[in-house]
């Protein structure tokens, strides 16, 4: 019986994710983004028929098992535009440093700001790194990690949903720029979105995340124990 979910669930959540696609490439919309509306979509779904997250997952988890070879497969395009990124190698580890900063601080002083609870708090401050990343750094720090993870979740989709909005609203046209943001603040989620601007978009973003993950685990408890 647990296999026969596995799969019915395995290939539910393809089918709505490429449903969602086909929709977004008819309204072509920000808001509509496939991984918003497929995660809508399908958490409307559990809920109306009563299935537990546990048994989705027996199939969403074969899903989640590519996320590692899909991380690998943006050495691809690393590698395209590799002279690009040698020739803003300075600008995009200060942009992403700087990046990293703010998306730490925002969480912190927002919590700190709406009174919300320390492990809350602690929780929330990853948010803008990837989610393996995000739930070891809220692990270290006395955070709750699968709160963490819901939080990572929800900067990707949010990022993906209104990053478009921001960069039109300044006026932002540099690739570059373009995908270090969306890296920075997104993560995966974004550095999917990039991706929809172009290759070097992409390309940048996937640097930007991955730069992100690993200075958020070296500055975050210092930033932590400074403010909290």
């Amino acid at each position: 019986m647990n296999i026969l979910f596995a799969i019915l669930m395995f290939v539910f959540t393809i089918v709505v994710y490429l449903g969602m696609c086909k929709v977004y490439e008819k309204i072509r919309y920000p808001l509509l983004v496939p991984i918003a509306t497929s995660t809508f979509v399908i958490i409307a779904f559990l809920s109306i028929f009563h299935f537990s997250y546990e048994t989705y997952m027996l199939g969403g988890k074969w899903i989640d098992e590519l996320l590692g070879p899909a991380v690998v497969a943006l050495a691809y395009p690393l590698y395209e535009n590799r002279k690009k990124l040698k020739e803003h190698f300075l600008s995009i580890i200060i942009s992403v440093l700087s990046g990293t900063i703010i998306g730490l601080l925002s969480g912190i002083y927002l919590s700190l700001l709406l009174g919300v609870d320390e492990k809350l708090l602690l929780s929330l401050a990853p948010k803008s790194v990837t989610s393996p990343v995000a739930m070891d750094i809220s692990s270290i720090i006395g955070g709750i990690p699968t709160l963490a993870a819901v939080y990572v979740m929800i900067a990707g989709i949010s990022g993906a949903m209104f990053g478009p909005y921001l960069l039109k609203a300044f006026n932002i046209n540099s690739p570059i720029a373009i995908g270090i943001g969306f890296g920075a603040a997104s993560h995966g989620i974004g550095t999917a979105k990039a991706y929809e601007f172009g290759s070097l978009q992409g390309a940048i973003s996937s640097i930007s995340m991955t730069l992100s993950a690993v200075l958020s685990a070296l500055i975050c408890p210092f930033i932590i124990y400074l403010f909290v």
